[in-house]
């Protein structure tokens, strides 16, 4: 899964959290080039070649680096063609079928090496992103996608299977371009076992990289789209929360975003720092299997039960959770969707919060007596069952102990399995468990919510753990994946949002705001949902404002 407007003011204590609205570049002086942003990184990122990338930081990072033919805009409508930046293309033609779209390349486009961007090179990009033996998705997203072609050496051609809403977010923005002049005499094979260089056509190079520690990049000055206003971004590397965190308020990072509700008031100490918050394209649920977990033939003892399911979504006071957890930096998600994108309707239908009502289902089920512990029973067994939570989520753990006690009240026994990442992903994605404190990153379009909810996602490639299977959802989220303008799409995912919300595969529990810490003295431009280094390129530092810090060594 891949990629909103404007938040107002939403959190004040001692500090304002604002939106990030964003400084527009014209305001900055055209002088206003140079200075250095320090960004204080989780981890390092791992492998930077497009096709193999698996963490955020090798994202934010390839993203300033490589160019795709246009990018999602900050208002995350991905329907159509009309709110795409142009990065690599200046122009693109539709077939009269709507069965191709032909982009022609900017003529002035080049790589780092100054070699000049072709066809060529689109056409081999599509190739390593679809070969198995490269990519990491294999091309999920491009499964659409017929072929590219090359009719000169400025257009390239893609050719879909079939016709369907999100064609030019397929074609145009799933997909980081690289150089075939360099990769192509490089086997398949060998690109996941060497070292590759990265030299794109973005505003930025790498210049470099030491692994575990730093990446720093440079602005490219002689780029097409025009040299980056910063002279260069380091990503400082540290893997504890609490080193990450204590670089932004000791100065040694700029920009920090995994800021918790407990850094906030620091930040009011610290009149250098301003907090921003944006939607994120995440949400956490907790997640039933409705099949045994010993033998997925069978349905699962308690959860296969709609009604009991219901009952325990009746039982969980969701926004007292949420504020008791996060305060204002979270909101209940209205479904398996964020509000971040203009198809979601908040005030989609749920099951509301009723204890008594609850009860009497409960009741009618045979699980009325209750034990010493106050545990409801039924035939001489405890209404019991186990939920994963990976210890990776401090969040994630908080919210179990809110739910095992809220749980409790109704007289269900929730215990609580504590692992670590690995071995949760493989009990999850093993379907060995009762139920699983779950997360998902949406990107910029819900087109991956029928492999997490939907029948296709059942199979042992699919990621519907849980094994939920309603016709009626899957074939309302096809039309409403199908619609081509937003306001349409809206009433459909609505409708196939309420029904799965009625039938309870899952609680949805909390959809967090992605929260930055970042130095005052750095101008912003558009920030995107789930992308804030969408338009980095462009954010400047007043030359007044300067730090000793934003020069670059002489030499360098």
């Amino acid at each position: 899964m891949k990629r909103y407007a404007s938040l107002s003011m939403i959190y004040c204590t001692g500090v304002c959290l604002t939106t990030a609205c964003a400084e527009p570049a014209s305001v900055g002086a055209e002088g206003d080039t140079g200075g250095t942003l320090v960004v204080s990184a989780f981890a390092d990122p791992g492998s930077l070649f497009p096709p193999l990338m698996q963490t955020m930081q090798a994202k934010q990072i390839a993203e300033q680096i490589y160019d795709y033919l246009a990018d999602v805009g900050p208002g995350m409508n991905t329907r159509g063609d009309k709110d795409f930046r142009k990065q690599l293309t200046d122009a693109w033609k539709w077939s009269d079928d709507s069965l191709s779209i032909a982009f022609h390349l900017n003529p002035a486009a080049r790589w780092h090496d100054r070699t000049p961007v072709t066809a060529r090179d689109v056409r081999f990009t599509f190739g390593l992103f679809t070969n198995p033996s490269v990519a990491v998705s294999a091309g999920l997203e491009l499964s659409q996608i017929d072929s590219v072609s090359a009719p000169d050496s400025l257009t390239a051609v893609f050719w879909f299977k079939r016709r369907y809403a999100t064609q030019f977010l397929d074609a145009a923005a799933q997909m980081l371009i690289l150089p075939a002049h360099l990769l192509e005499r490089v086997t398949p094979d060998s690109l996941r076992k060497i070292t590759i260089p990265p030299v794109g056509t973005g505003r930025f190079r790498l210049r470099k990289w030491d692994k575990g520690s730093s990446v720093e990049l440079v602005s490219d000055s002689g780029n097409y789209r025009g040299r980056a206003r910063l002279d260069r971004v380091i990503w400082s590397v540290a893997p504890e929360f609490s080193t990450a965190v204590t670089k932004l308020f000791t100065g040694t990072a700029d920009l920090f975003d995994g800021m918790r509700s407990e850094n906030i008031e620091e930040v009011s100490r610290h009149p250098d720092l301003r907090v921003v918050a944006l939607p994120a394209l995440d949400y956490v649920f907790l997640q039933f299997n409705l099949r045994d977990p010993a033998f997925h033939s069978r349905p699962h003892r308690l959860f296969a039960d709609r009604n009991m399911r219901r009952a325990i979504a009746m039982s969980i006071e969701r926004d007292l959770l949420v504020r008791s957890l996060f305060d204002t930096l979270a909101v209940v998600p209205s479904g398996p969707t964020v509000r971040a994108y203009p198809t979601t309707n908040p005030g989609i239908r749920q099951i509301p919060f009723d204890s008594a009502r609850a009860g009497n289902i409960l009741d009618s089920l045979g699980w009325s007596r209750r034990n010493a512990d106050g545990i409801r029973a039924r035939d001489g067994r405890e209404l019991a069952f186990t939920v994963l939570v990976t210890t990776s989520s401090m969040s994630r753990m908080r919210m179990a102990v809110l739910l095992q006690a809220q749980l409790r009240r109704a007289g269900i026994r929730m215990n609580i399995d504590r692992m670590d990442y690995t071995a949760f992903v493989s009990r999850w994605s093993g379907r060995k468990f009762d139920a699983a404190l779950g997360s998902w990153n949406m990107g910029s379009t819900p087109g991956g919510t029928p492999h997490a909810w939907g029948t296709v996602g059942i199979g042992q490639e699919g990621t519907n753990f849980g094994s939920y299977t309603n016709e009626v959802f899957d074939a309302q989220l096809d039309e409403a994946l199908g619609a081509r303008d937003p306001e349409t799409a809206r009433a459909k995912f609505t409708r196939a949002y309420e029904t799965i919300n009625d039938d309870a595969p899952a609680i949805w529990l909390y959809e967090p705001k992605t929260v930055i810490g970042i130095h005052r003295r750095i101008r912003t431009t558009s920030l995107r949902p789930g992308a804030w280094w969408f338009d980095l390129a462009s954010w400047w530092i007043p030359t007044a404002e300067r730090l000793p810090g934003d020069q670059i060594p002489a030499g360098r």
